[in-house]
């Protein structure tokens, strides 16, 4: 299971899939990114994700901060490595 966390956490703070959540055109914080696995077999994981988007100003300051949620379904290979994901 260890193991198993490490490539979730690994693959969540770099996939392009969350970005589905962001409406405003802003990135995420990876300082605020934190999941929970909700169900897992040797296939797939569901998990709960969390995470605040930044907004920017023109010049360059932070505008803002939106928090985000949702889950995604993370399908791994035969050595618990994520392959890709898919929003639920």
């Amino acid at each position: 299971m260890h193991y198993l966390m490490e490539h979730v956490e690994r693959y969540l703070m770099a996939c392009r899939e969350l970005t589905a959540f962001c409406a405003h055109n802003g990135w995420i914080d990876n300082k605020t990114l934190d999941y929970e696995i909700l169900e897992k077999n040797d296939h797939h994981v569901l998990a709960f994700v969390q995470f605040e988007e930044i907004l920017m100003e023109g010049g360059g300051r932070i505008a803002g901060r939106i928090p985000h949620q949702g889950c995604l379904r993370l399908t791994l290979d035969r050595y618990g490595q994520v392959e890709h994901a898919e929003l639920v």
